[in-house]
């Protein structure tokens, strides 16, 4: 995925209101851009971090730009943009470089289905029948270690995909759970036990009732972007000293 128009380079003053993030450019402009993404952002910015960011030619728009990728305290390069990780996704499935799910007939996305009204990432069709994935963005890196985590924060909505797609498995139904590593310099993925136990426990339930646990690294640039590399997950709780992992956003 390249970004067009290429983005543009500034640094970071604030993000507020969780939408919201003042920066100002390189060339000394102040801006209030968009912030899309929903999580805490934990270990994802700091206070005069370099960001980069989509400007707007809408007019009608009310904020000049959106907010696509920032560096982290640890030197890491994060994708803002949650909104991306299934445009990647899909364009890596597309591509056959998620090699457990290639073979497919049919991709569609934003499928209703389960028992909870819930929407999936995608439906992918099979000859021999079909395999419902959920994307999931992961950002949240630690510093001493190259084991990136999911969720940044409790998330009610995570846990309930992973309820749904356990029950799809329980019915002999191919049901996934993609992490796309929005983040550089990572080589695996766990469930952030300290931040979510609820999801973490959902997790290992998930699997045990046979959804794939699936986890794909992506290389990013402030030119572009794509899913290059498989990742192991490892579901079972690491030793952790929380002092060393909580550390909350400098902003």
């Amino acid at each position: 995925m390249r970004f067009s128009p290429a983005l543009e380079e500034g640094r970071l003053i604030r993000r507020y209101k969780r939408f919201l993030a003042d920066i100002e450019t390189v060339h000394g402009e102040l801006l209030t851009i968009h912030c899309p993404n929903t999580g805490s952002m934990l270990n994802c910015m700091a206070q005069g971090a370099r960001v980069w960011f989509s400007r707007s030619s809408d007019p009608k728009r009310k904020l000049p730009g959106t907010w696509e990728i920032g560096e982290t305290p640890q030197g890491r390069l994060a994708c803002i943009n949650t909104a991306r990780a299934n445009a990647l996704v899909e364009e890596a499935l597309r591509a056959g470089v998620i090699s457990e799910l290639n073979g497919f007939t049919g991709l569609k996305r934003e499928v209703a289905y389960g028992v909870e009204n819930s929407r999936i990432d995608f439906r992918l069709d099979y000859d021999r029948g079909s395999a419902w994935v959920e994307v999931k963005s992961v950002t949240l890196g630690f510093d001493g270690t190259n084991v990136a985590a999911f969720p940044d924060a409790v998330t009610l909505r995570g846990a309930k995909h992973l309820r749904e797609l356990a029950y799809l498995a329980r019915e002999g139904v191919r049901a996934v759970q993609l992490y796309c590593v929005n983040l550089s310099g990572i080589e695996a993925v766990r469930p952030a036990q300290e931040i979510d136990p609820v999801y973490a426990a959902a997790l290992r339930d998930a699997v045990a009732a046979g959804v794939e646990v699936l986890a794909y690294g992506v290389t990013l640039t402030p030119e572009q972007m794509w899913v290059d590399r498989a990742l192991p997950v490892l579901l079972e709780p690491l030793e952790l000293d929380p002092d060393a992992l909580l550390v909350l956003p400098a902003i």
